[in-house]
């Protein structure tokens, strides 16, 4: 396998396919990163414009060849994007995949064939070091600590999750940076706040992440998955929930999770808690968000997408 993007740590890069890019990337150069794969899989760069000119040299890169389109977020499902005309691009070479229900049924309103592939985890991965990551970020174990393991912008609802924080008395801790405008005011949310607040991830690993954290938060109003609803079971740890629309989806595997909105039921669980409720999410993840799950489901998609 090779990777192949505008920026970070990738086999191949090809600068134009950076999401900020000015220049649109140089077709010689794009094509010939992808000269010698036999499967392209496009990791949403082909289902947001956020960089339409690399999007649309994407789509022309591989207009006949065998490829997956992966979609993770789709245009209608953004406000400020959802006037966009010709996205996602289609070909009949190609299988569109989602990480959802809701976004194949929409994409099936809009005559697109396409096929959901939940994502799936590591579900095996040994505990984190709970002992380390509570040194690295000052707080003792008697101090209670509620994760919030997304990035700081609008749709991932911050005040929610500062609101159950001071509800549940525990340090605040969100990891992602903060984008799309929204640092001043994640600046004046954990300024304002009555409880310590962190920001950002000081080199932990996700194991680790979650060893720290007492329970976890996901108060967002809008994701495409939202993987701490599957982490946050494997690593056998309470999940508070926003009442977003594939959060509903994914409910209904049986996971118990506690309502964002309420801190009730989750301040009466940390009081006293009961195992069998992590017991259970980790069976459920491990039946139906193992890697061994992707394979047999990618397996089954490249067998029924033959075309060369």
């Amino acid at each position: 396998m090779v990777t192949v993007a505008g920026e970070g740590p990738v086999d191949r890069r090809v600068p134009g396919l950076a999401i900020d890019a000015v220049e649109p990337p140089d077709r010689q150069e794009l094509e010939g990163a992808i000269a010698d794969a036999d499967l392209v899989v496009a990791e949403n760069i082909c289902s947001l414009p956020l960089n339409r000119a690399a999007s649309q040299a994407v789509a022309a890169a591989l207009r006949g060849r065998r490829a997956v389109l992966h979609h993770h977020d789709l245009p209608w499902q953004r406000p400020r994007l959802a006037a966009t005309q010709g996205f996602p691009p289609d070909d009949p070479a190609w299988a569109h995949v989602t990480i959802n229900e809701l976004s194949r049924r929409q994409l099936v309103e809009r005559h697109f064939a396409a096929t959901t592939i939940y994502n799936c985890f590591d579900t095996d991965e040994p505990p984190g070091d709970r002992a380390k990551a509570r040194a690295v970020v000052d707080d003792t174990d008697d101090e209670r600590l509620l994760l919030q393991p997304t990035r700081a912008i609008a749709r991932k609802n911050v005040p929610a999750g500062l609101a159950l924080a001071e509800a549940l008395d525990a340090t605040y801790w969100i990891l992602g940076p903060a984008e799309e405008g929204y640092g001043p005011e994640l600046e004046r949310l954990l300024a304002r706040s009555k409880v310590r607040t962190i920001h950002g991830n000081p080199g932990l690993t996700g194991a680790d992440l979650y060893a720290a954290a007492d329970a976890v938060a996901l108060p967002s109003t809008w994701e495409g998955f939202g993987n701490a609803t599957v982490e946050s079971a494997i690593h056998r740890r309470p999940l508070a929930v926003g009442d977003y629309p594939v959060a509903r989806e994914l409910a209904a595997f049986g996971f118990c999770w506690f309502p964002a909105h309420d801190p009730g039921p989750m301040r009466a669980w940390l009081e006293d808690p009961d195992p069998a409720l992590l017991d259970d999410n980790q069976a459920l993840a491990r039946r139906h968000f193992s890697l061994d799950v992707l394979v047999d489901q990618l397996g089954r998609l490249l067998e029924a997408n033959t075309r060369p």
